[in-house]
């Protein structure tokens, strides 16, 4: 495999100037950076991405750390990220932590020995201080890590608002909310708990009975979903509504409606969160209450390049949901 001293002996230069090429720092003539090119092709050499980030000390790669990739909502955002990241000439690390602390930790010191320039959080299962001694720039999505690391966040309290409202005008009179656990000692921090929030204070003002449902945090089993919120569903054989906390737990709750030969929206209206692809692909189509993931994640990586300039940033941007009403309500 060439080295960059092959590349600098056949071009007729030094080291240090191909590593200025390589790099585009200072003056290098453009006969000179095109004799580079034409040797380093001829060799078919590939610079070392860490060498040049030492050069640079910068590596212009982002570490994202999700609970999920397989969960919609987590799949989309990545996708946008990587598209927006792109766009500023950032890559994107991917790690997938499925909850859990340890393996959450072990991705953290992954991140450093890639020298990242800076994280987004989706998942945080660790104590506050493994990212705060990281001393990089972070942004955190929907989640509350410190006061000042930055959070892009949906208007939560909002959108369990607005499923509960849309549940009550089509009159549903004992509704359910069904939610995924999370695990780890940061729990608390998730804002998606507004969700909550919200939906209890419009049934509480409505007057009428509900009820919770709380998922295993790391149960990825599907059927196994399906058949707990089956059994949920035969202790309150008058449920007639019920508001999931995200899209694909809609589509179990839905599963789980099949079973018991309940039809939706005609015996049980169903209300999810997100507005994923999945939302209206199902059948019945969804209603859910849309967060506008695209732009999230343009603000997130916008947010990102502009600590890594040095500018200041609001700790706090929150974006409207709006309620998308289809054909399980």
């Amino acid at each position: 495999m060439p080295k960059i001293e092959d590349v600098a002996e056949r071009a007729g230069v030094s080291v240090t100037t191909v590593s200025r090429v390589l790099n585009n720092r200072g003056y290098i003539s453009q006969k000179t950076r095109d004799k580079v090119y034409q040797v380093m092709k001829e060799l078919n050499y590939q610079p070392n991405e860490m060498a040049r980030a030492l050069f640079r000390k910068k590596s212009n790669m982002i570490g994202l750390i999700i609970p999920a990739v397989s969960h919609p909502f987590f799949s989309e955002l990545a996708y946008h990220l990587e598209h927006y990241a792109d766009r500023k000439e950032y890559k994107l690390l991917l790690c997938n932590s499925n909850r859990d602390i340890a393996k959450e930790s072990k991705y953290i010191e992954m991140l450093k020995k890639n020298q990242v320039d800076a994280i987004i959080m989706g998942s945080t299962v660790l104590e506050v201080e493994h990212y705060l001694n990281l001393n990089l720039p972070i942004v955190s999505f929907d989640r509350t890590v410190a006061d000042d690391i930055p959070i892009v966040t949906s208007d939560n309290v909002m959108g369990g608002k607005l499923a509960a409202r849309l549940l009550i005008g089509k009159g549903c009179r004992k509704l359910a909310y069904v939610y995924r656990g999370v695990g780890g000692p940061h729990h608390q921090a998730l804002l998606a708990s507004g969700r909550t929030q919200g939906f209890e204070a419009e049934v509480r003002a409505a007057g009428i009975e509900s009820v919770h449902l709380q998922l295993e945090a790391t149960n990825g089993d599907e059927h196994k979903n399906e058949q707990e919120i089956v059994r949920f569903m035969e202790r309150h054989p008058d449920l007639d509504g019920i508001f999931a906390s995200s899209d694909l737990i809609a589509a179990e709750a839905i599963q789980a409606c099949r079973q018991l030969r309940k039809s939706v929206p005609g015996e049980i209206k169903i209300v999810g969160y997100d507005d994923v692809r999945i939302a209206s692909l199902m059948s019945p189509r969804l209603s859910t209450v849309k967060q506008p993931i695209r732009e999230m994640c343009e603000c997130t990586i916008d947010l990102v390049a502009k600590q890594l300039e040095g500018e200041e940033v609001p700790m706090v941007t929150t974006f409207p949901v709006t309620l998308i009403e289809r054909e399980t309500t």
